[in-house]
């Protein structure tokens, strides 16, 4: 039995383009998070790691680290949403748990997750 994810990913140019332009951000040293609500009522991620960060393989684990974090938080987040995770040179130094906590506060703070986004948060 196949396992389908919950969120889709954000492939074309013009959807980060449009998330960039007319979403909302929440910036931190870590992580810069984008959020645009969509007509789709899916939520669709993309992840951006520019070679500031450093090798292929660096990338690589920066775009793993991210992925592995909003697994934890995805069941909390309401459809219907793009999102994108710019991650900065602090992010190649951090595991899953603080990337997962930074992430929970900013898509709190955009309305992704929480009370505001009609889910109610338990912790």
């Amino acid at each position: 039995m196949i396992a389908l994810a919950e969120y889709q990913t954000l492939k074309l140019n013009s959807d980060f383009r449009r998330t960039y332009g007319r979403g909302k951000s929440a910036a931190d040293p870590v992580l810069v998070t984008y959020a645009l609500k969509n007509r789709y009522g899916v939520m669709r991620i993309g992840i951006t790691t520019g070679k500031k960060l450093g090798n292929a393989v660096e990338r690589n684990r920066c775009r793993r680290i991210i992925r592995a974090a909003f697994r934890q938080l995805e069941g909390e987040c309401c459809g219907g949403w793009d999102i994108v995770f710019v991650a900065r040179h602090r992010t190649v130094s951090r595991k899953s748990t603080d990337i997962e906590r930074v992430m929970r506060k900013q898509l709190e703070a955009l309305g992704v997750i929480g009370i505001s986004a009609g889910v109610k948060v338990v912790k």
